[in-house]
């Protein structure tokens, strides 16, 4: 008869036999994850940057100010802000706000960008390419979110140190300056063709004389 203290054999070789959650596939995290992670939040902000220039452009029309145009720039700078602060939250807390609601507002936004790319409004040069940047960056991030959920780095919330996401820290800084050379290669020419970059002065350029007056000290 076994002792009072001492576990049954078959209890015991059961509770060897149990998985470890820390060594589990279920509980390793993609050595991608972090880089990815950091995709999506320079595209977040890359998306809010541009979303805040389709706003000015609209403000900033040649023409009568109509009520659809000045409806469509409100919207265009509240979700540019929303953008931001979700980027803000979701490189921090490595959780998207919102859940599925933010992933249908995402793919909503696709459709309108994709919509102002064919309705080009009159007296906006230039939106049209401001669209398309703004639709490549919030596909981005609705790529890298979907990617980072089926590989269940959202369900584990882990840390995002290179020891945790098994990269070391010269690869991560390598992947994410490489991140953000490609989100800036894309907001970059949507933002210069917007109302705000076409009265952007140059750089070096503060200061000088410019034709008509512009920006003469």
């Amino acid at each position: 008869m076994a002792a009072p203290g001492a576990a049954a054999p078959g209890m015991a070789a059961h509770a060897a036999a149990a998985p470890d959650r820390t060594t589990s596939p279920d509980a390793t995290v993609s050595p991608a994850a972090a880089p990815v992670r950091l995709l999506t939040g320079f595209a977040g902000f890359g998306a809010g940057s541009v979303n805040l220039a389709i706003s000015s452009s609209m403000f900033a029309s040649s023409g009568a100010v109509e009520p659809a145009r000045l409806l469509a720039g409100v919207l265009a700078g509240l979700w540019g802000a929303a953008l931001f602060a979700g980027a803000v939250v979701f490189l921090a807390k490595e959780r998207l706000v919102g859940g599925r609601w933010t992933r249908y507002a995402l793919s909503s936004a696709a459709a309108v960008h994709l919509a102002g790319i064919v309705f080009t409004a009159s007296g906006t040069p230039g939106l049209g390419l401001t669209q398309l940047s703004a639709l490549l960056l919030t596909l981005m991030v609705i790529a890298s979110v979907g990617w980072l959920g089926r590989s269940g780095d959202r369900r584990q919330r882990m840390a995002t140190s290179p020891q945790a996401a098994g990269m070391r820290p010269g690869r991560l800084l390598l992947a994410a300056f490489a991140g953000a050379v490609l989100v800036a290669g894309i907001a970059t020419p949507g933002l210069a063709a917007s109302t705000a970059g076409q009265y952007a002065v140059p750089h070096g350029g503060h200061g000088n004389l410019a034709p008509a007056g512009h920006h003469q000290r």
